[in-house]
């Protein structure tokens, strides 16, 4: 297996994982564009307009564009993240310059039609829904709302019904105008498929103009605060979020290793506590997401109405000692279950494919996997206590509680037990 890169005449970065062993590839374009740049009118547009992208071209129609993928068997789909957006496809090697000539179709050519856009317009607005009947995905937008407040990091990637019901075909347009650059972007693919060729089938991308300048994200704080929403629900969900470091911090892997060792499975210290010693919740868990200025540690579980304010207790005291109690056998244990996450994703193509684009995206560079390892093992006992007492001691976290949560603990005094 072997990587190669280069940036094309356009600013555009390619970048290709070949394993000539496998039958088939994973192709995608990133974007370094996403829900960060709508400002409030456009909050939603990002969202919307990867649906856009699957609605039509100057010369493929919707079902000509899901036909052609699907007729040899291949699968095409999109995401849109805070700070980028993905179009990729997975084929048999064979399909390779088919799948990659179809997404740099859907990003350069097309043609946001009205009759579609409004249609589409009905499909985001059940999304909207289904995600607000969901609590505990829902809950996850309330937490960036109260960490992040009305801003570009608070706002829903989906978008408000009012807003996505007010866009319109010029809308699409100056939102990629202005964000969609060819510096900005990566053209990836990891499996049975040539660099070479690779650059060549992108540049089916040369109409993407470049940009003068260098677009900086203004810095956004974190807020933090309360918010419960009493439902009459079968259960309390709960969400805490703390301000964390962003991405590119040299903290990072002790914030991923404290993720780990707090909630990141079976043998984590919330896990243990909660479910399996108090019985207080099906599932509970951590994440550490950073973002290129901040990031956000969370934690989320649910259980029943009477049960809710033990829950939120007990996790704020489970925090409370792990800023002296965690043990050298805990760290080497939560280092050897990211070591072995990187290292079985890696017999994916598509997560191959993911890795790369992000270290260009993120880093500006090819993100080698023994250095990410090597970022792993380097983490000591002493780096997660201090990322932890960091966090911790910078008191002002978010925090909701969703449904049955009149018993539910303010946030005072859920800090108060933290600080106990």
């Amino acid at each position: 297996m072997s990587i190669y890169f280069d940036t094309l005449p356009s600013g555009i970065k390619v970048v290709t994982e070949e394993i000539p062993t496998i039958e088939s590839a994973s192709v995608g374009i990133w974007i370094g564009a996403g829900s960060r740049n709508e400002n409030r009118e456009e909050c939603g547009i990002a969202h919307f307009l990867e649906h856009m992208a699957f609605k039509g071209t100057k010369k493929r129609s919707a079902l000509q564009i899901a036909e052609s993928i699907e007729n040899v068997g291949g699968f095409i789909n999109a995401y849109t993240s805070k700070e980028i957006t993905c179009y990729y496809a997975k084929v048999l090697k064979e399909n390779v310059p088919l799948a990659v000539d179809i997404l740099s179709d859907i990003i350069s050519n097309s043609v946001y039609e009205s009759d579609e856009i409004e249609r589409e317009k009905g499909v985001i607005i059940q999304e909207i829904g289904q995600t607000r009947d969901t609590p505990d995905e829902f809950i996850f937008e309330l937490l960036q709302q109260v960490a992040f407040s009305d801003t570009e990091l608070g706002r829903s990637i989906l978008g408000t019904v009012d807003n996505v019901s007010s866009f319109k075909r010029e809308d699409f347009l100056r939102f990629t105008t202005n964000n969609y650059f060819s510096e900005s972007m990566v053209v990836c693919g990891a499996g049975n498929i040539k660099h070479q060729e690779l650059c060549v089938l992108a540049e089916g991308l040369k109409t993407i103009r470049g940009s003068s300048q260098k677009l900086n994200p203004k810095k956004i704080p974190f807020l933090g605060g309360e918010k419960r929403v009493e439902k009459d629900l079968e259960q309390a969900h709960f969400a805490v979020g703390f301000e964390a470091p962003a991405i590119k911090s040299p903290q990072l892997y002790a914030g991923k290793v404290f993720s780990v060792l707090m909630g990141g499975g079976m043998s984590s210290r919330l896990f243990q506590e909660i479910r399996e010693k108090r019985g207080l919740c099906y599932s509970i868990g951590t994440s550490f997401d950073g973002y290129s200025d901040v990031g956000l540690f969370l934690c989320y579980s649910g259980t029943s109405g009477e049960k809710i304010r033990e829950l939120s207790e007990v996790i704020a005291l489970e925090f409370n000692k792990s800023l002296t109690g965690i043990t050298q056998a805990e760290i080497e244990r939560a280092k050897t279950q990211l070591r072995a996450s990187l290292l079985m994703s890696l017999e994916s193509s598509s997560s191959r494919s993911e890795r790369l684009a992000r270290g260009l995206i993120i880093w500006d560079k090819i993100v080698e996997v023994q250095e990410t390892i090597s970022k792993i093992d380097n983490v000591s006992l002493q780096d997660v206590k201090e990322f932890a007492s960091r966090m911790f001691s910078n008191l002002k976290p978010a925090m909701v509680l969703y449904g049955q949560v009149s018993d539910a603990p303010k946030l005072d005094e859920f800090c108060a037990k933290l600080l106990n």
